[in-house]
């Protein structure tokens, strides 16, 4: 008996990058409920066809809570951006790069 293939067709991912990229304008005008659920069906969709949002996308939103960084609290701290959640008040670290 062959081995089934693990991956999902090109154009099935594909697809998926599409959606999140969707999701991901969308969710930047949307009111804080409308982003949270955008910014999970983004995380769904990339869980199940495997493709990962980034860097760029993940620092957008808290990962405890899914709220947008929105007039989030930013400070600097030892090379690293803190931002603190406006709705759980739970603290992301986000390490700077040093243009040395």
């Amino acid at each position: 008996m062959p081995e089934r293939s693990r991956k999902k067709p090109e154009y099935q991912t594909k697809i998926a990058k599409e959606r999140i990229e969707i999701l991901f304008s969308e969710m930047e005008n949307a009111p804080d409920d409308l982003a949270r659920r955008y910014i999970r069906l983004a995380k769904k969709i990339g869980m199940r066809y495997n493709v990962k949002l980034g860097p760029g996308k993940k620092r957008k939103f808290c990962k405890y809570c899914f709220t947008p960084f929105r007039g989030a609290k930013t400070r600097l701290k030892n090379r690293f951006l803190v931002r603190e959640c406006r709705f759980c008040k739970k603290a992301a670290k986000m390490k700077i790069k040093s243009k040395v």
